[in-house]
Protein backbone atom coordinates (compact mmCIF):
# COMPACT_ATOMS: atom_id res chain seq x y z
CA UNK A 1 0.00 0.00 0.00
CA UNK A 2 1.46 3.35 -1.01
CA UNK A 3 2.14 5.83 1.79
CA UNK A 4 -0.36 8.32 0.43
CA UNK A 5 -3.11 5.69 0.59
CA UNK A 6 -2.48 4.85 4.23
CA UNK A 7 -4.41 6.27 7.13
CA UNK A 8 -3.53 6.49 10.80
CA UNK A 9 -5.62 3.37 11.32
CA UNK A 10 -3.06 1.33 9.34
CA UNK A 11 -0.46 1.63 12.11
CA UNK A 12 0.12 -0.29 15.30
CA UNK A 13 1.82 0.33 18.62
CA UNK A 14 2.23 -1.72 21.74
CA UNK A 15 0.58 -0.47 24.90
CA UNK A 16 2.58 0.42 28.00
CA UNK A 17 1.77 -3.10 29.18
CA UNK A 18 3.34 -4.53 26.00
CA UNK A 19 0.09 -5.67 24.39
CA UNK A 20 -0.62 -4.96 20.70
CA UNK A 21 -2.48 -1.69 20.16
CA UNK A 22 -3.57 -1.53 16.52
CA UNK A 23 -4.96 1.88 15.68
CA UNK A 24 -7.50 0.04 13.52
CA UNK A 25 -9.30 -0.64 16.83
CA UNK A 26 -10.12 3.09 16.84
CA UNK A 27 -11.26 3.27 13.19
CA UNK A 28 -14.17 5.64 12.78
CA UNK A 29 -13.18 7.65 15.84
CA UNK A 30 -11.39 10.99 15.84
CA UNK A 31 -7.93 10.76 17.39
CA UNK A 32 -5.73 13.20 19.26
CA UNK A 33 -2.20 11.79 19.20
CA UNK A 34 0.44 13.45 21.39
CA UNK A 35 4.13 12.63 21.83
CA UNK A 36 4.68 12.90 25.58
CA UNK A 37 7.42 13.02 28.21
CA UNK A 38 7.38 13.02 32.02
CA UNK A 39 10.22 15.46 32.71
CA UNK A 40 9.45 18.29 30.30
CA UNK A 41 8.33 21.86 30.88
CA UNK A 42 5.21 20.93 28.89
CA UNK A 43 4.43 17.85 31.03
CA UNK A 44 1.59 19.67 32.89
CA UNK A 45 -0.30 19.48 29.57
CA UNK A 46 -1.21 15.93 30.60
CA UNK A 47 -3.91 17.49 32.80
CA UNK A 48 -5.45 19.38 29.88
CA UNK A 49 -5.27 16.34 27.63
CA UNK A 50 -7.06 14.25 30.26
CA UNK A 51 -9.74 16.97 30.58
CA UNK A 52 -10.29 16.91 26.80
CA UNK A 53 -10.50 13.11 26.88
CA UNK A 54 -13.10 13.15 29.64
CA UNK A 55 -15.11 15.89 27.96
CA UNK A 56 -15.19 14.30 24.49
CA UNK A 57 -14.88 10.57 25.19
CA UNK A 58 -18.65 10.17 24.73
CA UNK A 59 -18.22 11.83 21.29
CA UNK A 60 -15.83 9.05 20.34
CA UNK A 61 -12.60 11.02 20.77
CA UNK A 62 -9.58 8.87 21.58
CA UNK A 63 -6.57 10.63 23.08
CA UNK A 64 -3.41 8.61 22.57
CA UNK A 65 -0.23 9.46 24.46
CA UNK A 66 3.00 8.31 22.85
CA UNK A 67 5.93 8.56 25.28
CA UNK A 68 9.28 9.33 23.72
CA UNK A 69 12.76 10.00 25.05
CA UNK A 70 13.90 11.73 21.85
CA UNK A 71 14.13 15.26 23.27
CA UNK A 72 16.73 15.98 25.97
CA UNK A 73 16.18 12.57 27.61
CA UNK A 74 12.96 13.84 29.19
CA UNK A 75 11.27 10.41 29.27
CA UNK A 76 13.90 8.18 30.89
CA UNK A 77 11.45 5.87 32.69
CA UNK A 78 10.36 2.37 31.82
CA UNK A 79 6.74 1.52 31.03
CA UNK A 80 5.75 0.95 34.65
CA UNK A 81 7.32 4.22 35.79
CA UNK A 82 5.64 6.16 32.98
CA UNK A 83 2.25 4.65 33.77
CA UNK A 84 2.57 5.32 37.49
CA UNK A 85 3.77 8.90 36.93
CA UNK A 86 0.86 9.72 34.60
CA UNK A 87 -1.75 8.11 36.83
CA UNK A 88 -0.54 9.57 40.14
CA UNK A 89 0.26 13.09 38.93
CA UNK A 90 -2.41 13.68 36.30
CA UNK A 91 -5.03 10.94 36.63
CA UNK A 92 -4.38 9.92 33.04
CA UNK A 93 -7.02 7.46 31.88
CA UNK A 94 -6.47 7.72 28.12
CA UNK A 95 -4.39 5.06 26.34
CA UNK A 96 -0.61 5.30 26.38
CA UNK A 97 1.72 3.43 24.04
CA UNK A 98 5.09 2.01 24.90
CA UNK A 99 7.98 4.43 24.56
CA UNK A 100 9.02 4.90 20.93
CA UNK A 101 11.10 7.21 18.76
CA UNK A 102 9.13 10.00 17.09
CA UNK A 103 11.90 11.63 15.06
CA UNK A 104 14.65 10.66 12.70
CA UNK A 105 15.27 7.45 10.79
CA UNK A 106 14.14 5.35 13.76
CA UNK A 107 10.83 7.19 14.16
CA UNK A 108 7.77 5.00 14.59
CA UNK A 109 6.10 4.52 11.18
CA UNK A 110 3.07 6.59 12.28
CA UNK A 111 5.28 9.61 12.89
CA UNK A 112 7.01 9.07 9.55
CA UNK A 113 3.54 9.04 7.95
CA UNK A 114 2.51 12.20 9.83
CA UNK A 115 5.63 13.96 8.56
CA UNK A 116 4.84 12.89 4.99
CA UNK A 117 1.21 13.99 5.30
CA UNK A 118 1.75 17.28 7.13
CA UNK A 119 5.10 18.29 5.71
CA UNK A 120 8.44 19.02 7.32
CA UNK A 121 7.10 21.43 9.92
CA UNK A 122 4.60 18.88 11.23
CA UNK A 123 7.36 16.56 12.41
CA UNK A 124 7.74 16.72 16.19
CA UNK A 125 10.55 19.03 17.19
CA UNK A 126 9.85 18.69 20.91
CA UNK A 127 7.54 16.90 23.31
CA UNK A 128 3.77 17.46 23.29
CA UNK A 129 3.17 17.98 19.58
CA UNK A 130 -0.52 17.34 19.04
CA UNK A 131 -1.99 15.65 15.95
CA UNK A 132 -5.68 15.64 15.09
CA UNK A 133 -6.80 12.65 13.04
CA UNK A 134 -10.28 12.61 11.49
CA UNK A 135 -12.76 9.75 11.64
CA UNK A 136 -11.44 8.76 8.19
CA UNK A 137 -7.92 8.31 9.58
CA UNK A 138 -6.47 11.33 7.78
CA UNK A 139 -4.35 14.03 9.39
CA UNK A 140 -6.61 17.05 9.90
CA UNK A 141 -4.33 19.44 11.77
CA UNK A 142 -1.36 19.59 14.10
CA UNK A 143 -0.17 21.88 16.86
CA UNK A 144 3.29 22.51 18.32
CA UNK A 145 4.16 22.10 21.98
CA UNK A 146 3.44 25.71 22.88
CA UNK A 147 -0.25 25.35 22.00
CA UNK A 148 -1.85 24.22 25.24
CA UNK A 149 -4.85 21.91 25.38
CA UNK A 150 -6.76 24.72 27.12
CA UNK A 151 -6.13 27.31 24.39
CA UNK A 152 -9.18 28.60 22.53
CA UNK A 153 -7.59 27.69 19.18
CA UNK A 154 -7.04 24.08 20.25
CA UNK A 155 -10.43 23.71 21.96
CA UNK A 156 -12.11 24.96 18.78
CA UNK A 157 -10.18 22.47 16.64
CA UNK A 158 -11.15 19.60 18.97
CA UNK A 159 -14.84 20.63 18.92
CA UNK A 160 -14.76 20.72 15.10
CA UNK A 161 -12.98 17.34 14.96
CA UNK A 162 -15.53 15.51 17.10
CA UNK A 163 -18.45 17.01 15.16
CA UNK A 164 -17.10 15.88 11.78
Amino acid sequence: MAGKDKTAFDFEFNSLKGKPMPLSAFAGNPLLIVNTASKCGFTPQYAGLEAIYRKHKADGLVVLGVPSNDFANQEPGNSGEIEQFCEINFGVDFPLTEKVHVKGADAHPLFQWIGAQGGFLSRPRWNFYKYLIGRDGKLVNWFASVTTPESAKFQSAIAKLVKS
